[in-house]
């Protein structure tokens, strides 16, 4: 038996994990300029993460599923107490400040959820009833109404769609699923109206970013451009001339793809994806095989939901999608959102290690 067995650590989600980790490092560092503070306080994170991933590997997923509700209650109780008490920062309150921990209630949310729905659906059997996906969608709004209110309009639609995902995965109608789309669809303008007058304009400068070049559509020329400068093979490491020269905002967290398209071009950038694909896929692989109900929606929604990150990112970064707050998973600088997405893939890998051999 080898170490990584021992340890209950998937060998491919592990290593690609690594690979991940180790790009993330060279582009974090390169995006801040070869500033070592920056890169010793990013190697901290990716190290407290995978101890996250370590640890979460070793519980069983029956003991994940009987402490799911207790989790989702506590994270939604640290919601709460972001807007009661939470650190202002950019206008939002995000933050929750212990003195010796600033951390992101909404980023544990996006595993606490999950792993609820996936708990209150193995309660009364699958295919659920409507008087269930009425429950678990008012489940789902609870967290999704109190991250609006931070405001965090990007991760609370994450978590909205996180939560649909899992309701999908239970075996949501699709009699059910389209009449749902054409509600949201109908509700958007009267949605439109409680927006905050610089979410309207992230919308309206994704059809027209160059209406206003040095305001809000700022952001995205500029993205573009470092993503189009870096050609097919791209400007070289530390070559990212958007990043030194301070043209790109956020260099490090949410524009990260676009610092690592530029000095890796487009060829870099396929690899990179493909990178994420084989993350995402070998996420699906694990749901797949999982020996429970709770396994599989547990594992289904963690995957999907992180593929809807690395879409949502990719995509505002490369002009298709409105700008939002959402870093690239594993990639950018940050601590909660790596902290968090490393224990999903601790889970992911319990449920893998975990499972019983059957014999017939």
């Amino acid at each position: 038996m080898t170490v990584l067995e021992r340890l209950h650590l998937d060998r491919n989600l592990f290593y690609a994990l690594l690979a991940l980790s180790f790009l993330s490092l060279m582009v974090v560092y390169s995006a801040a300029a070869r500033d070592n503070a920056v890169a010793l306080g990013h190697i901290g994170r990716l190290a407290l993460g995978f101890i996250v991933l370590v640890v979460l590997a070793q519980v069983r997923p029956e003991n994940l599923e009987r402490w799911s509700p207790y989790i989702f209650g506590a994270a939604l109780i640290l919601l709460v107490l972001v807007l009661a008490i939470g650190t202002t920062a950019k206008g939002a309150a995000r933050w929750l400040n212990l003195g010796f921990l600033k951390f992101q209630p909404s980023e544990l949310m996006k595993l606490a959820l999950p792993m609820m729905l996936a708990w209150f659906f193995v309660r009364d059997g699958l295919p659920p009833r409507w008087s269930r996906l009425g429950l678990a969608f008012f489940v789902i709004m609870v967290p999704t109404a109190l991250i609006v209110r931070q405001p965090d309009l990007g991760t609370a639609l994450l978590v909205l769609a996180t939560g649909f995902i899992v309701m999908f995965l239970a075996g949501m109608s699709w009699r059910i699923i389209v009449p749902v789309f054409v509600l949201l669809a109908a509700a958007a303008p009267i949605a439109w109206g409680f927006m905050h007058d610089y979410q309207q304009q992230r919308v309206l400068t994704l059809f027209n970013p160059e209406a206003d070049p040095l305001g809000t559509g700022y952001h995205t020329i500029q993205s573009m451009i470092a993503v189009g400068s870096g050609g097919v093979y791209g400007k070289g490491w530390l070559n990212s001339s958007q990043a030194h020269l301070e043209y790109l905002p956020e260099s490090s967290t949410d524009f990260i793809f676009a610092v690592f398209a530029e000095e890796f071009g487009l060829i870099g950038s396929l690899l990179l994806v493909g990178l994420y694909i084989f993350i995402i896929m070998r996420g699906m692989m694990i749901a797949f095989l999982a020996q429970s109900v709770y396994n599989r929606l547990l594992a289904g929604g963690l995957s999907l939901g992180f593929f809807l990150h690395v879409f949502v990112n990719i995509g505002m970064v490369t002009g298709v999608l409105p700008i939002v707050g959402i870093p690239l998973p594993i990639l950018s600088y940050g601590g909660t959102s790596i902290v968090t997405l490393m224990a999903a893939f601790g889970i992911l890998m319990s449920i893998q290690t975990h499972r019983r051999i059957v014999e017939y």
